[in-house]
């Protein structure tokens, strides 16, 4: 048994249980009810030193960590956009960094691309498309989907004969109806004689993949040409992950997880970032209730049981 491992066993099983020196905000145990729990989640940042929160699941570009896998999965995107491919797919595991990814695609796209992402794609066939000219910039009026379509068909054509492209992005995808994602093969219609007038970017959890397997939707399946499938992060890449967002949130040396921490993190979110994040930010409470700089195996697994539920 690991020094680390021997320190856990010795102590209680009582939440947020204080180690000297006492925490800034709680003299007791008592004092780490749920109530000063919830008032230290937004006061940690000082103890800490943070700039903002590091561990926030808002799909911020900033934040973003480029292990091999998100690094691959951005250039996929890109390339098929600059390509002008017309259909890419990027699939994950829910929490895996898809969004996130594609938000720092938009950042890095310059002021020759027009954009629309759909967030929320459970939309009728007509409002799919009232949203995607209102995410362009248009104002369109009460019309049917065709009249919608002529509209976005002599946008899209005035954008290329400026020289800009246009993008759209559809995240959630998996969530499509067969019948909408018909619709959206249409719009890859549009085109020129040289040159496709609509990127399209499916952003999906792995059920995407499954459901344009199906035989009704092989047409659009046959028109996808760049494909990506993000993986979780390994054990390696999630320390690195951590890390890097500590440093972005303005970390100098402090907090520190401890190896056998950082083991317990990876064992419990598989490499999901979104899951890092939840414990994480749990752990770094843990700390600033116990008044530590030094986030060791216990403190993720306070984590974890508060997260599961396991702690009133």
């Amino acid at each position: 048994m690991s020094s680390e491992e021997a320190l856990d066993a010795r102590s209680t099983s009582a939440p947020f249980l204080p180690h000297e020196p006492a925490p800034p905000p709680a003299t007791s145990a008592a004092a780490a009810g749920v109530g000063v729990r919830i008032a230290a989640g937004s006061m940690y940042n000082d103890f800490y030193g943070f700039r903002e929160p590091p561990f926030n699941i808002t799909p911020d570009p900033r934040f973003l960590f480029f292990s091999d896998k998100h690094r691959e999965a951005f250039n996929h995107v890109l390339f098929g956009i600059r390509e002008r491919k017309g259909f890419i797919q990027i699939t994950g595991e829910v929490g895996a960094g898809k969004t996130t990814v594609c938000r720092a695609i938009l950042a890095e796209l310059g002021p020759t691309y027009k954009t629309a992402l759909i967030l929320n794609p459970m939309l009728t066939g007509t409002q799919l498309m009232r949203t995607v000219l209102t995410e362009l910039g248009l104002r369109p009026r009460k019309l049917d989907r065709t009249a919608y379509l002529d509209i976005l068909n002599h946008f899209l054509l005035e954008q290329a004969a400026t020289g800009n492209d246009v993008v759209l992005l559809i995240d959630e995808a998996q969530d499509l109806e067969p019948e909408l994602l018909e619709q959206v093969r249409l719009l890859s219609n549009l085109e020129t004689d040289q040159r496709k007038l609509l990127q399209i970017v499916l952003i999906g959890q792995p059920e995407l993949r499954e459901k344009l397997n199906e035989k009704g939707l092989r047409q659009l399946r046959q028109r996808i040409t760049v494909r990506y499938h993000l993986r979780p992060l390994d054990r390696f890449e999630t320390a690195r992950y951590v890390a890097h967002r500590l440093r972005v949130a303005g970390a100098d040396g402090r907090p520190t997880f401890t190896p056998w921490a950082m083991r317990s993190v990876h064992r419990y979110s598989h490499g999901i970032p979104r899951l890092v994040n939840a414990v994480c930010d749990k752990a770094l409470l843990y700390g600033y209730v116990n008044g530590t700089y030094e986030l060791t195996g216990r403190a993720v697994k306070q984590a974890v049981r508060e997260l599961e539920g396991e702690v009133a």
